[in-house]
């Protein structure tokens, strides 16, 4: 499965929210974003998936890290890219919390394991 996530950087701050709906990823953090449809270019997925699910306006810039991982029931294949917020105000469609977190704060929260690489290089990015 192709997916994409958004990784909002707000200066020192990233964008991280918490899955909601049902099955064994409910409650693990993630970087928002959702399923690539047939023919659908990456960041154009993104963009959709993002107002579709916390009601925001992204710009998409470049590529931060595709991870390829194998849950138990499913393999993804994570495409992440870097993006700033460009408009509207958070509204949680589909997850149960969200919010801001300094570099020191992101190993505090129990993440979907797809998205830890990611973590690992926003915490050298962001040093």
């Amino acid at each position: 499965m192709r997916v994409v996530a958004a990784v909002i950087i707000d200066g020192r701050s990233v964008f991280a929210a918490q899955r909601g709906g049902s099955g064994p990823l409910r409650g693990k953090w993630e970087f928002p974003g959702g399923k690539v449809k047939e023919g659908e270019e990456p960041s154009v997925a993104l963009a959709r998936e993002i107002v579709e699910e916390l009601g925001v306006t992204i710009t998409v810039e470049e590529h931060f890290l595709t991870v390829e991982h194998s849950y138990p029931t499913f393999d993804i294949t994570l495409e992440s890219y870097r993006c700033t917020l460009k408009s509207g105000s958070f509204v949680l469609h589909e997850h149960l919390g969200s919010g801001w977190f300094t570099i020191d704060q992101l190993d505090a929260l129990d993440w979907a394991a797809a998205d830890l690489p990611i973590v690992h290089l926003l915490k050298e990015v962001l040093a």
